[in-house]
């Protein structure tokens, strides 16, 4: 499947007098090129300078760019790629709320009048989430050491990510997110750097932090904050997980209490899934890693291993993926590239469910896959039931900072989930759709709302927004969220 991220824009300047635009045209595709969009830059009788926007196929620019070069009256002033032209001066920008057009504005937004409200949040700090931006603010917040499929890159090349989640989190819930990528991996300074920042934020979203140090980071964090803390790479992959699952077994006809559920990769993401697994009622958990099946007598060095070990495997099975794999209802990877084969799928339970999401290259190819299991689901765009954290992180920040949580909690997180698989009605429910679009707009709304409800209902929540006052509603609210 062709992107964006594929192609190249050209900028050439073609004598008209010596050749065609047709020529050019044909060049490109000759050499393997597609031409989806030329815009003209200026036109006279002698020449023409036009853009043209190029999608590659299998060809490298420098082959389509050469032969360009290669044609009489053609000048090839530039190439550009289109995505690092998204990213020229960043993607997001501050914008004032008010205009600031007279003393008397001067006076009110800074001094002398800021000093009153400074004064008032001074004598009661809770009227910070209502006098300043930290009632909509998220600080998303990295160290550049796990930066998407590409590892430990650094503080200055985790940016763009961060930005871009920024941009999600305005765009999808009306959330200011504010990107900061930190210049160490020492886990004692980043845990006190982000202390002394979090007055001027209404929540903390960590991204891109290596395991195991992303474990300790967030628990030190949600235990000497008073604001919700929220590592992503652990709890957003999870929360989609089991929301893709809830409705892969809609689809099925299985029950979690019933089934037997392989997660593949006991990393940071790996672990919150099983968490979260053990938290929607599944009774048969199996961990694979790449030392084999977590057992109860084994001893690990990592604790979350001893932890993931005394949870799962009540059958108590032995030796490695394949074993584990057998007899399986579920198959969740969040591992590495082609690590199940095609013969463990077909040892796999009847109607087979497989989440594939390691990126870019699954656990095994979808559509190998495709004939022997019954729902396939992958981290990939390209493919059906891409499982993504984007359809999480917006709305249950969102509910979070409506209410005032105190911190994001199981309850909460559950409740996303839920919310999120229940945005696909029966009628819309099939083996290619078991998760929304994250440009539905019922998702964060929906979401949004079941996240409140579990505050509420859980004692972490410092605010009942309006709409939540009263007891009856609230009562059957809390009812229908915790139905399914």
């Amino acid at each position: 499947m062709k992107s964006s991220s594929n192609s190249i824009l050209l900028r050439i300047e073609l004598d008209q007098t010596v050749t065609t635009f047709g020529e050019v045209a044909s060049v490109v595709s000759r050499a393997g090129g597609d031409i989806v969009a030329i815009d003209v830059i200026r036109s006279d009788r002698q020449s023409t300078m036009r853009d043209i926007t190029v999608n590659l196929g299998t060809q490298t620019e420098e082959a389509i760019a050469e032969n360009i070069r290669q044609l009489p009256g053609v000048v090839l002033h530039h190439i550009s790629d289109p995505t690092f032209l998204v990213h020229l001066g960043g993607k997001i920008e501050v914008q004032p709320k008010i205009p600031i057009k007279n003393r008397d504005d001067l006076s009110k937004v800074y001094t002398p009048g800021v000093a009153k409200v400074c004064m008032a949040i001074h004598e009661n700090p809770q009227k910070a989430f209502t006098l300043t931006i930290k009632r909509n603010t998220v600080a998303v917040i990295s160290d550049g050491t796990a930066v998407l499929g590409l590892g430990d890159i650094g503080p200055a090349a985790a940016m763009p990510v961060m930005e871009g989640k920024a941009m999600l989190f305005k765009q999808l819930a009306g959330v200011d997110a504010v990107p900061i990528c930190l210049d160490t991996k020492d886990t004692e300074e980043i845990i006190r750097t982000i202390k002394h920042m979090a007055p001027a934020f209404g929540g903390i979203n960590l991204e891109d932090i290596s395991s195991p140090r992303c474990f300790e980071i967030e628990t030190r964090l949600k235990q000497e904050l008073d604001i919700p803390v929220f590592h992503d790479d652990q709890h957003g992959t999870a929360v989609v997980v089991l929301a893709g699952l809830i409705n892969a077994l809609r689809v099925t006809k299985k029950r979690m209490e019933d089934i037997r559920i392989v997660v593949l990769g006991i990393g940071a993401a790996g672990v919150s899934i099983i968490k979260m697994l053990l938290g929607a009622g599944a009774q048969n958990v199996v961990a694979v890693d790449r030392h084999g099946i977590l057992t109860r007598g084994a001893a690990y060095d990592n604790p979350l291993w001893d932890w993931v070990a005394q949870h799962t495997n009540p059958d108590d099975l032995q030796g490695g993926l394949s074993d584990a794999v057998n007899g399986a209802d579920v198959f969740v990877g969040v591992s590495g590239p082609n690590v199940l084969k095609l013969d463990d799928v077909r040892r796999m339970a009847a109607d087979p469910i497989v989440f594939a999401m390691a990126n870019p290259t699954p656990e095994i190819d979808p559509e190998i896959a495709e004939p022997y299991v019954r729902v396939m689901a992958t981290g990939r765009s390209d493919f059906p039931n891409q499982i993504n954290n984007v359809l999480c992180f917006p709305g249950i920040f969102r509910g979070a900072l409506d209410c005032r949580a105190s911190e994001i909690n199981e309850e909460m997180k559950l409740a996303a989930s839920r919310a999120i698989a229940l945005t696909v009605s029966d009628d819309e429910l099939n083996e290619q759709y078991i998760i929304p679009s994250i440009f539905n707009e019922r998702v964060v709304q929906s979401i949004r709302d079941q996240v409140v409800l579990a505050a509420i209902s859980s004692g972490v929540a410092r605010r009942i927004p309006p709409e939540f006052k009263g007891s009856k509603p609230l009562e059957r609210r809390l009812t229908h969220a915790m139905m399914f």
